[in-house]
């Protein structure tokens, strides 16, 4: 699937591209410094958003600059994909988690969360897998555009961060059981 920027609208999202990494750890930076998302990774931006547990990227692109990232990746290890498993039975074959997903302050409002969200949604729908994934309960208007998205609450856990750090987080999945 290829995205491009609808007149109305000045940006567009897209596969990310290694280029992309070092702009897109800059915004994460700025997100983090706006609202403290995420809680790890800042101290290596880049490493984070290339890690190997992501399978694919997507950035969000506005004027030139990336201004949001998301991501999705194998559900082995996730915690929200953990809480998943045992309620529902399926395994990971079914499943895939999104992470790193995010809109720099300046790029918000103009529908980039909503955006990018949705793109990881597509990908799971094409490849016929549950998208799962948490959300940390600070994040309200995270929570707030994806229950409007139709993101089924399943659980809600403590992420354990750093050394001894820990906040609590809500897990979610999408498709909503009964709508796959």
């Amino acid at each position: 699937m290829h995205f491009v920027a609808e007149p109305e609208q000045p940006f567009a999202v897209r596969p990310r591209r290694d280029e992309d990494i070092a702009e897109a750890a800059a915004a994460l930076v700025a997100v983090h410094e706006a609202d403290g998302y995420p809680v790890e990774g800042v101290d290596d931006p880049e490493a984070w958003l290339k890690s190997p547990e992501l399978t694919h990227a997507w950035v969000a692109v506005m004027a030139g600059r990336v201004v949001g990232h998301a991501g999705v990746g194998e559900s082995r290890g996730d915690e929200a994909a953990a809480v998943w498993f045992e309620r529902s039975g399926e395994d990971d074959s079914q499943v895939v988690v999104a992470a790193r997903l995010f809109v720099t302050p300046e790029a918000r409002g103009t529908g980039l969360g909503e955006r990018l969200t949705k793109t990881v949604m597509d990908h799971a729908r094409r490849h016929g897998v549950r998208l799962v994934f948490e959300v940390m309960t600070k994040d309200a208007a995270a929570i707030h555009l994806y229950e409007k998205l139709g993101c089924q609450e399943i659980g809600r856990i403590t992420h354990r961060y750093g050394e001894g750090r820990q906040t609590n987080a809500v897990c979610y999945v999408w498709p909503a059981p009964g709508h796959a």
